[in-house]
């Protein structure tokens, strides 16, 4: 196949796969860009399978987070941003582009093919500043039957399944290509080397996620607990990189939609909560510093007569430093428990090599002071009176925003303790872009994985509540304040795809890695 044919089919798949993910939701162009690429770089030599790659990543990434563009404004030099980070990220599809290329000279290629998707998803997943893993090919698998399978295998290993049914039907393809197209084997010998095998892998893992699909653990904690958590979303009046408006804006809207879902609750429209979850950045500036935005929280959790969970832009530890943290705010003691996010955005809540790139690029002034990660899971462990009996200790976990796209912290939101699953965000910036359906996406695999009720608020949208199926049971629109109770479990259960999705993967990366070492030895033993 001559190169630009190859490059040609790289980028129409490219393409195909970046339209799989939200907002598109189209996911059977994931199956079949997979393949495209797969089919594209086979045969190839390294130098040409990173190429083919690296068009294939820039088509997909070009889809997929195309939004990226709202955080660097506008004008050349932020257009520049925005290909500079795509064709950065393409980088590491140039690697996959290798990979599958040398994997592909083995007679049984398609499962090394997919593990080399597993591995080179593990890097961009972590590197380079913590990585960008929001392009997972499991995030595209949401509401296909495969999804069955999170429970057991996580995030991670659904990102080999579905790369490892593309990888079949590439296979096929192949074998279709290059089988003698004269003679009577020629049907018996396609049936044999290459659809048999693909059929047999697509009805094996199809079949076993709609069986697994409605497997659940134990059903609580054994107590029958139920925790009433009051979701709010205050919506904020601005839009992109400005979208919190003047200082104490968003903390106001906030008490305001507080005070409406008291009264309703009041009235008897929703049950009464026993905590409220407010969103990321719900105060923009630091409640322990600043009186009024004290005063704010401090008459919301008064009036509420409940605990909340504030997101808050706190300030320190170290002078021109903050950090992104979720407090526990009790009406009577103020603040008894604290979260702070681990996982921070590059350039967006701290800038890599600051004094170099500022004087490039100004609009990074807006980031501010330089964001300090936490250390500590997102397990708060809380005094909490559930249907107003006494007051019993009660772990409730937190993931704030960026970090659903991290196994490792996700995971240990679960097995610290939590007993409740909490997600505060805000995607305001984001707004009407296909950020925020991502992220949702993104949440709803993780309520799968995990099996736990998940609820997210959001300074304006998407705020929701999903159940641990991974259904929406209730979600707000964008740019709209709104808010409900709802009824949580308590729940103490571990998956299997918390304990063994870690080690999953990196084996998977590591069997990759020797298989594409093993595929250059016996190139060059070929070629001596």
């Amino acid at each position: 196949m001559p190169l630009p044919v190859r490059l040609l089919l790289a980028v129409v798949s490219g393409l195909a796969v970046g339209f799989a993910f939200q907002p598109y939701a189209l996911w059977p162009l994931a199956f079949l860009g997979i393949a495209g690429l797969s089919v594209a770089v086979h045969g190839t030599r390294p130098r040409r399978g990173f190429a083919v790659g690296f068009f294939f990543g820039l088509a997909m990434l070009g889809v997929a987070i195309i939004w990226v563009r709202v955080i660097v404004g506008g004008g050349g030099v932020a257009l520049l941003g925005v290909v500079g980070l795509i064709a950065f990220e393409a980088l590491f599809f140039g690697l996959l582009g290798i990979g599958i290329g040398l994997v592909g000279r083995f007679r049984f290629w398609p499962p090394m093919a997919a593990g080399v998707w597993t591995g080179v998803e593990y890097l961009y997943s972590r590197y380079p500043f913590g990585g960008f893993g929001w392009t997972r090919t499991a995030y595209t698998a949401v509401d296909t039957p495969l999804a069955g399978l999170l429970p057991f295998i996580g995030v991670a290993g659904l990102s080999f399944v579905v790369p490892l049914l593309a990888q079949c039907l590439a296979w096929v393809a192949i074998a279709v290509a290059s089988t003698p197209r004269t003679g009577r084997r020629r049907p018996r010998t396609l049936l044999l080397r290459a659809v048999l095998p693909a059929l047999a892998a697509w009805l094996i893992l199809i079949g076993g996620g709609l069986a697994l699909r409605g497997w659940n653990p134990d059903p609580a904690d054994g107590t029958g607990q139920v925790a009433h958590v009051g979701i709010v979303q205050g919506n904020v009046p601005g839009k992109g990189i400005e979208a919190l408006g003047r200082m104490r804006t968003v903390t106001a809207n906030h008490v305001a939609e507080t005070d409406k879902l008291v009264t309703e609750a009041q009235q008897g429209r929703y049950h009464e909560p026993d905590f409220i979850l407010w969103p990321e950045n719900s105060t923009d500036i630091d409640p322990t510093a600043d009186a009024i935005t004290e005063e704010q929280v401090q008459s919301a959790a008064a009036v509420a007569g409940k605990p909340i969970l504030v997101g808050a832009v706190m300030n320190g530890p170290g002078p021109d430093e903050r950090q992104t943290t979720g407090l526990w705010w009790d009406p009577q003691r103020g603040i008894t428990a604290r979260y702070d996010k681990r996982n921070l955005v590059p350039f967006g809540e701290w800038i890599p090599f600051r004094d170099e790139l500022l004087p490039i690029f100004p609009i990074l002034k807006l980031v501010g002071a330089q964001s300090v990660p936490g250390t500590k899971p997102g397990a708060l462990k809380v005094n909490l009176s559930l249907n107003n009996g006494p007051q019993q200790q009660v772990t409730v976990g937190d993931a704030i925003c960026f970090e659903l796209a991290y196994d490792d912290t996700m995971y240990d939101v679960v097995t610290s303790g939590s007993q409740l699953f909490m997600v505060q965000s805000n995607n305001a910036t984001y707004s009407g872009t296909g950020q925020v359906s991502q992220q949702f996406a993104i949440t709803r695999a993780r309520a799968m994985e995990t099996r736990r009720e998940i609820a997210v608020a959001t300074t304006n949208g998407v705020s929701g509540f999903i159940g641990r199926d991974g259904q929406v049971e209730w979600k707000t629109a964008e740019r709209t304040a709104d808010s409900t109770v709802v009824a949580m479990p308590l729940r103490t259960e571990i998956t299997p795809a918390v304990r063994i999705a870690p080690w999953l993967e990196r084996g998977i990366a590591l069997a990759a890695l020797v298989c594409c070492v093993a595929a250059v030895v016996a190139r060059r033993r070929t070629r001596s």
